[in-house]
């Protein structure tokens, strides 16, 4: 039995996240009913990331195991002719039998954007949060580098997570802005429920003037909800990459 791993894109805009659920089109089932015409079996496709809906993946992992005989080069072409424009298999190779694309990630890297202007941007609505007041760029910095380093990270979780520990590890974090599109870059050793957009809606807070970036520190600390600011929405989000 071959362990196989997959790194796929998608644009997360037409379903309900990753993860299979009843009356719902998602990225997961979609592979796997790609799976099923390529090798006629229905693995369990495992991911790396349980994204949510309106999400997107420039780099996503995921395992499958299978007796199919197709070689590993040449598995993302013949996957790619089952699989709607966009979700893309871009590279397969066989893995350990104990490889995990879930448990065995180190770190990952969301990015988020905003788009920052008067009016959206039709061609954007779907890859940046719109926010039409104006953000002070240096006081989103300022209040991002509260965020590296280890915390517990329990006020920046939405509720209905199940983890054993809310306490993180961000390894870098960075704001930048070209032209009107803000980016906000997160690497970290996992994060929680909502985590990278709760951070993202944090500091719109702090650029447009609602949450002092000097406050930063003590909000985190406090492990209080309501101090941070509101969750950004889905269509900004993007798992950039995944580290093993």
């Amino acid at each position: 039995m071959r362990n196989i791993k997959l790194t796929i894109k998608y644009d997360g805009t037409r379903y309900h996240g990753w993860q299979s659920q009843q009356n719902a089109v998602t990225v997961q089932e979609v592979l796997e009913n790609a799976i099923f015409k390529l090798a006629g079996a229905r693995p369990r496709v495992t991911g790396c990331s349980r994204t949510d809906t309106g999400v997107h993946a420039e780099m996503f992992v995921c395992n499958f195991k299978a007796e199919t005989t197709i070689p590993a080069d040449k598995l993302p072409l013949a996957l790619n002719t089952h699989l709607p424009q966009d979700i893309i298999c871009i590279k397969a190779e066989d893995a350990d039998s104990d490889f995990h694309s879930r448990y065995c990630a180190k770190k990952k890297r969301y990015t988020y954007y905003i788009q920052n202007s008067q009016f959206p941007d039709v061609f954007k609505v779907n890859y940046a949060w719109h926010y039409s007041y104006k953000l002070d760029i240096d006081a989103m910095q300022k209040a991002a580098k509260a965020f590296l380093g280890e915390h517990d990270f329990i006020g920046f979780a939405a509720s209905g997570f199940t983890v054993k520990t809310t306490v993180r590890t961000i390894y870098d974090i960075s704001v930048e802005k070209n032209g009107d599109l803000i980016k906000i870059s997160v690497l970290g050793d996992g994060f929680l429920y909502n985590m990278v957009r709760i951070i993202a809606g944090t500091l719109a807070f702090v650029g447009c003037g609602k949450i002092n970036p000097d406050d930063m520190e003590d909000i985190i600390n406090s492990c209080d909800r309501k101090r941070a600011g509101i969750t950004a929405p889905p269509e900004g989000l993007f798992l950039t990459e995944v580290f093993y």
